[in-house]
């Protein structure tokens, strides 16, 4: 069985959502575990959770050009 390809959707004014197996690290190498099939990952960083996004992108007004 082929496992499925990732799939990454960049959202107008908000996260990348990122749907399927990955491999997350940390800029220093480390794993981050995947709990979930479906992520969303932080694009105005300012999130808490990085890289995961908390949803601060619609308190700080955070704009895309897509």
């Amino acid at each position: 069985m082929t496992a499925e390809e990732p799939t990454i959707t960049p959202y107008p004014d908000g996260p990348l959502i990122v749907r399927g197996a990955i491999n997350l690290r940390t800029s220093d190498g480390e794993p981050i575990p995947q709990k979930r099939r479906t992520v969303a990952l932080c694009r105005c960083g300012l999130s808490t959770i990085k890289p995961f996004c908390d949803g601060t992108h619609r308190l700080s007004g955070f704009r895309t050009d897509d």
